[in-house]
């Protein structure tokens, strides 16, 4: 039975009531009445159940989905401006036990070349990471109690953090491994980390088990209550995502949805960012044989009709995408994106040789950061590379209720000015410096705060002089 509050994977996440809600979706998809009711209910700003965005989700009619891509921006630039935070991926091991059909790793593969960093290529790598500019990090390593036990993990991220080099520096690492227990959640907490993340893949169960056939990660349960555990181990910023492509998009949108409403409803807030990755090809991977793939278009719906059933809950798309998708998305209500990334272990130090490939999925934006951060200032948007939130204890219900009542962006706007500033003092081309240095002229007259604008100034002063990380 469907109940939002159950601790319990199969009730807060009902086939049954997902089901149902498709049906009725199916039903209502031409309803204009009720559309018209469901969306001046999201003009309130307080979000949709899955129902009613599953409701949206399936509109055809045609004046109606351009009122929810016009939603859908406003609530964007309402919540969160014109501000895309920055990050990248570091993969630290790709030695995995489980065996995920649709991904590389998988231990039957006898093709990819396994890798794990020692802590003296950890440090090459992040080097590399900050002299091109980057602030934050999101961990990546397979599942392997032996290769890449908690305690590894533990390392790298205190190596990460303690790595000084120039005036660039880790603040924020994220962190993309398996479900664990609380036990390790706690030490994941007391390490420093962010925001912990776990992609269910998939929230049908029959297909979820199919596709992970091997491994401790076959357990449905367990990998679809990991993030009560992780609040339970005191972590306060949890991020949801699916695989786009490995099952139907419209049952794993509901999905989503559902287990979001559960973290709010059960732990008392909501998910910090949701991923909305597609399936890729990959070594030993043909994603044609899912026969799940979604378009552009529907890419493009699903994410405006998240943005609009959780605004407040930041959205992350990756180099999975090409730069002409992630420009249309970054419109809809994605809030942050990753550049210039690397998605085998060691690939920013050097490039690996075709027969060498550990990737995990082929990259569709294959840009510089430089490229990427001139690209997103071209269309009048802030790269932001703050973490001040994380860093000033701004972090679960305390940065939900900033961002709720509109007032995070005192904090956010010149955070991202002045993290932007130091992009372009430190690691920008003469072509993108000029580039930003006009657009952060033209963005202090978004601070309507006297007082505010006045130190923000001052701070950019300091920052062109040499001084590094202010932060409101």
């Amino acid at each position: 039975m469907y109940n939002v509050m159950s601790p319990k994977a199969e009730e807060f996440i009902s086939h049954e009531e997902i089901l149902e809600s498709l049906s009725y979706a199916e039903e209502n998809k031409n309803n204009r009445e009720l559309l018209e009711q469901i969306l001046e209910k999201a003009k309130l700003r307080k979000g949709l159940s899955h129902r009613e965005a599953a409701v949206l989700l399936d509109c055809e009619l045609e004046d109606i989905n351009q009122e929810i891509y016009a939603l859908a921006r406003q609530i964007k630039q309402d919540f969160y401006g014109n501000r895309i935070v920055m990050f990248a991926p570091l993969y630290l091991s790709n030695y995995c036990i489980n065996g995920c059909e649709y991904c590389p790793y998988h231990l039957k593969n006898k093709h990819i070349a396994r890798k794990k960093l020692t802590q003296e290529e950890i440090v090459k790598e992040v080097v590399a990471l900050q002299d091109m500019g980057h602030k934050r990090l999101a961990l990546e390593a397979g599942e392997d109690p032996v290769n890449n036990p908690i305690e590894y993990i533990l390392e790298c991220i205190h190596t990460i953090y303690s790595i000084k080099h120039k005036n660039g520096a880790i603040r924020r690492v994220n962190v993309n491994i398996a479900a664990t227990t609380v036990e390790n959640y706690l030490k994941l907490k007391e390490a420093g980390i962010g925001t912990y993340i776990l992609f269910q893949e998939t929230y049908h169960k029959e297909s979820y088990e199919k596709l992970h056939p091997t491994g401790p990660k076959h357990d449905y349960v367990y990998h679809t209550e990991a993030m009560d555990r992780a609040m339970e181990g005191g972590i306060d910023d949890v991020g949801l995502g699916v695989l786009f492509g490995l099952n139907n998009y419209r049952y794993d949108f509901t999905g989503i949805l559902m287990h979001a409403e559960h973290l709010e409803a059960y732990k008392g807030v909501g998910p910090h960012t949701i991923s909305v990755p597609r399936l890729r090809r990959a070594d030993d991977i043909d994603p044609d044989v899912f026969d799940n793939g979604i378009s552009d278009e529907i890419f493009e719906k699903i994410v405006a009709c998240i943005r609009i059933a959780v605004p407040y809950t930041g959205m992350i798309v990756s180099t999975r995408e090409s730069k002409a998708c992630r420009e249309k998305v970054l419109r809809l209500g994605i809030s942050q994106i990753s550049g210039a990334s690397r998605t085998s272990v060691g690939g920013y130090v050097e490039p690996e040789p075709e027969e060498e490939n550990s990737a995990q999925f082929d990259v569709s934006d294959n840009r510089t950061l430089d490229e990427v951060v001139r690209w997103l200032m071209e269309m009048d948007y802030v790269p932001s590379f703050c973490t001040a939130c994380y860093r000033e204890g701004r972090t679960g219900d305390r940065f939900m209720t900033l961002l709720k009542s509109g007032q995070i962006v005192n904090c956010c706007h010149p955070n991202a000015l002045m993290t932007l500033k130091e992009y372009l003092e430190d690691y920008a081309s003469k072509e993108t410096r000029e580039i930003g240095d006009k657009l952060i002229e033209k963005e202090l007259d978004v601070i309507t705060n006297p007082k505010v604008k006045e130190k923000v100034v001052d701070y950019l002063a300091n920052i062109h002089k040499g001084e590094r990380d202010f932060r409101f």
